[in-house]
């Protein structure tokens, strides 16, 4: 793992009206590492993700990759893969035709579809609707989406929803082989269980504040296991 970041979250603040967001929030990803992103409803990860994408303005602080904010990039598909919806596809669209419209609009290689549609396990499938599939299927169509561009960054939130065992043990392999070529790997979940088989690190937010910013062995190590870590440090801070 490198020690260099490639994803910086500098003193984030974001409100909206009375309510606030995130409050002041820092942490920062290197390369060649899995990152969990963990915390109660409500707790700011989702309005983090969107600041880190360009689909929401901080209020304060900087949400910055390789150097510069996302909007910023000139090949943003080549810096950052991203799947927040398992359900952002056009339903009578097959999933061959969905990536397509994508390395049309992102000026990627049109050969990155088969390659990525292989990679997913979608090959048999791509000439099919996008309605006809499985919330399971659309996760992995997400994906294939989102490496596309063979990117530097991963940010995939709930990306284990709709996966049986064997999709989820598949999709930890994908992870792991992103990372330890170099990718870097940012993951919201509720699934406690497998981020703790996934993860090399552990970021926790309440309330929209960073309540732990740890090594995984540390983190649950600290307290026995990472279920146990997690529900003291978010005890009374959200649902």
């Amino acid at each position: 793992m490198s020690t260099t970041a490639v994803v910086e979250i500098t003193s984030l603040t974001k409100r909206y009206g009375e309510v606030v967001a995130i409050d002041d929030i820092s942490f920062s990803l290197p390369a060649g590492s899995i990152t969990g992103f963990l915390g109660p409803n409500g707790a700011g990860k989702t309005t983090t993700l969107r600041i880190l994408l360009g689909l929401a303005d901080a209020d304060s602080g900087t949400a910055i990759v390789g150097g510069r904010r996302y909007r910023d990039l000139d090949e943003p598909a080549r810096w950052v893969g991203a799947v927040l919806e398992s359900n952002d596809f056009h339903p009578g669209r097959s999933g061959r035709d969905h990536l397509r419209v994508i390395v049309a609009a992102a000026g990627i290689d049109p050969r990155r579809v088969d390659e990525v549609l292989d990679l997913v396990g979608l090959s048999d499938a791509h000439h099919r609707p996008v309605k006809t599939y499985s919330l399971g299927m659309r996760q992995r169509l997400g994906l294939a989406a989102a490496l596309l561009g063979e990117p530097r960054v991963l940010v995939l939130d709930e990306p284990t929803n709709g996966l049986d065992p064997s999709g989820t043990h598949w999709l930890r392999r994908v992870l792991r082989a992103f990372a330890d070529d170099g990718g870097t790997v940012l993951v919201s979940s509720h699934q406690l269980a497998e981020v703790a088989q996934s993860v090399d690190h552990v970021i926790v937010i309440g309330r929209g504040r960073v309540l732990a910013d740890a090594p995984l062995a540390e983190l649950a190590g600290s307290r026995g296991t990472l279920e146990d870590a997690y529900l003291d440090l978010t005890a009374g801070v959200g649902s």
